[in-house]
């Protein structure tokens, strides 16, 4: 990813971390959107595809580290505070989905 248009991160509080659940959670929500997507465990990387299951997995971010979100494109930074809210909310996909439907409704 070549020029960096927004960042953001947010700690992990669910009591698992990042395991094969919040990480398909996770890979389907960055894939709603346009944005090149990347996530990493340490802000210096190493940075992997947000929409590519098996490469999030492979984070392997436990309960209280801190996800590091960087995104490039025309909806970088609704991507990243849904990814953000995403992993404040513990993977729960309720409050998630209602923003993104307001978000749509909006534009």
């Amino acid at each position: 990813m070549d020029e960096i248009a927004a960042t953001s991160s947010a700690v992990l509080t669910n009591t698992i971390g990042l395991h094969a659940r919040p990480s398909v959670k996770l890979t389907k929500l960055a894939k709603t959107f346009m944005a090149d997507i990347e996530v990493a465990s340490a802000a210096e990387g190493p940075w992997v595809d947000a929409k590519s299951i098996v490469k999030v997995m492979a984070v392997k971010a436990t309960k209280g580290a801190t996800l590091h979100f960087r995104a490039r494109g025309p909806d970088a930074a609704e991507a990243l505070a849904a990814l953000r809210e995403l992993v404040a909310l513990g993977f729960s996909e309720e409050g998630v989905t209602e923003t993104r439907a307001r978000g749509s409704e909006d534009g």
